[in-house]
């Protein structure tokens, strides 16, 4: 039996019958991690404490109870969201021994539905990177390729994934960040709508665009995880009352009736061409069932990216402002370095703790909301923001979904793109907007490149219809992809 084979519901499921042991699921993916993760560097700390929560698992199941939706499930936590006991360290060294007293909204949901938190996946810092290179504890590297990045900022979630090293995976997507390592490592990735998930407990980036999701191996994998965690939160007043349905239970793979809008804005741009072939499949699939495909257009797209970092960089201008080494966080050696004020004490201790990429979205943040610039820049974007999403809510009278490229290419070589800082933000050219209108994105396996690379369709919904996301997904999953391949690693 090899359970790194297994679906989420698949073990759940014999878990709950008594077919497996939580301890025996657990016990199976920390050996794995242990093997094959010196290679990937996809996690930053393992849980230590896994075992002892599975064997409660299994307490629960043998006393007649039920053990929950995700019984003895264990799963990959991006390392940046908040875990009991557990260090939670955004990938930099300013929060580098952080261990939080609370679980965030998201994980705690998790284990109240019988899921182990087998550890904490490697990201870029403070979640700001398109590859999972800018990270304090080294890059990771895709399953598929070791030469090649696994995209960003959830590159140790989509890797951990993509090697079998879990059987699920929770990421964070703030301009493309779980739907862009989905692609690059051939798994599904779903950012739902903005306020159907609680962000409290997540380190945040930028708060009105930041969203926590699932990432798993299928798409009713992707929805049973988002239906145990989505919902109201009392912590979080940005979370919306909208009920959750059980969108795991209503999937389908007959598109008869639906319309499929494909932005003509975002196929002008020079896509590679075996992301293009890719593309035309995926098209002709929807189509094959029973979709109608209609051309649409989102004139003001162009916009996205520079839109995206100005606000973004704004807020974590804001954001970051708290990680000062006085309250917590990474402080300097005062007597090593000779400090004689607090300034220099602010300066020195968030010079050492911080990285260079995050450095230079806090300045560009900082100089957009500075005194003289604020309503030239910021709230300049602010304001094309909003007729972005009023464009894209014209575009869905006509559609039901939309369907385009994830990004314009595979994954490309670690660090090809690291000098050219402008290409690796161009990356999120088709993500970006998706984050800026709080739309719900998802990216689902499409097929490979030439030299063996995974690639992925973007589909994108009207706000919190994600089970038109499901269905799409579904049809592409049953229908498209053909080949079982996988990853060089394992």
């Amino acid at each position: 039996m090899d359970l790194s084979q297994f679906k989420v519901v698949e073990i759940a499921n014999a878990v709950k019958s008594k077919k497996i042991s939580a301890v025996e699921v657990t016990q199976h993916f920390l050996s794995r991690i242990e093997n094959l993760d010196k290679k990937i560097n996809s996690f930053i700390s393992v849980n230590q404490h896994a075992i002892t929560e599975a064997k409660k698992i299994d307490e629960v199941v043998a006393s007649g109870k039920d053990p929950g939706l995700l019984a003895g499930v264990p799963i990959a936590v991006k390392d940046l969201l908040c875990t009991e006991g557990l260090k939670t360290t955004a990938a930099s060294k300013i929060l580098a021994n952080f261990i939080p007293p609370y679980d965030a909204s998201v994980v705690a949901n998790l284990k109240q539905h019988g899921a182990v938190v087998i550890g904490k996946t490697n990201l870029d810092e403070f979640a700001m990177g398109s590859s999972n290179e800018t990270s304090a504890f080294g890059n990771v590297k895709n399953p598929w390729n070791l030469e090649y990045v696994p995209g960003g900022s959830s590159g140790g979630s989509a890797a951990a994934l993509a090697a079998r090293l879990s059987p699920a995976a929770i990421g964070t997507d703030t301009g493309g960040s779980i739907r862009q390592p989905a692609s690059f490592c051939g798994v599904y990735g779903i950012k739902p709508t903005y306020g159907r998930v609680s962000r409290y407990g997540i380190i945040a980036y930028a708060s009105s665009l930041d969203q926590a999701g699932p990432m798993a191996h299928s798409t009713e994998d992707c929805a049973l995880l988002l239906e145990s965690f989505a919902g109201r939160c009392k912590h979080d007043s940005t979370t919306s009352a909208e009920p959750v349905p059980k969108w795991s239970k209503n999937l389908r793979d007959d598109l008869s009736g639906m319309r499929i809008g494909l932005p003509k804005e975002y196929f002008a741009a020079k896509i590679d061409d075996d992301t293009q072939k890719i593309i035309d499949q995926a098209i002709k699939t929807v189509e094959k069932r029973g979709a109608k495909t209609v051309e649409v257009h989102l004139p003001l797209v162009k916009y996205a990216v520079p839109i995206y970092y100005l606000i973004a960089t704004s807020e974590a201008s804001s954001n970051l402002a708290r990680y000062d080494g006085i309250r917590y966080g990474h402080r300097a050696n005062m007597q090593e370095h000779k400090v004689k004020t607090i300034d220099e004490l602010y300066s020195i201790s968030r010079g050492e703790g911080f990285g260079t990429e995050v450095k230079r979205r806090i300045v560009l943040g900082t100089y957009a909301l500075s005194s003289g610039y604020y309503d030239a820049y910021y709230q300049k974007a602010c304001q094309v923001r909003n007729l972005l999403r009023a464009q894209f809510l014209k575009a869905f009278e006509s559609c039901d979904i939309l369907m385009s490229p994830v990004t314009l290419s595979p994954a490309f070589k670690i660090g090809s793109r690291v000098k050219s800082v402008l290409e690796m933000y161009m990356n999120d050219i088709f993500t970006t907007s998706t984050n800026l209108t709080g739309l719900p994105g998802m990216s689902v396996p499409g097929g490979y490149s030439a030299n063996g690379l995974p690639i992925g369709v973007q589909i994108t919904a009207r706000h919190f219809d994600e089970q038109s996301l499901f269905n799409v997904s579904f049809a592409l999953e049953k229908h498209l992809v053909k080949e079982a391949r996988s990853p060089h690693v394992i």
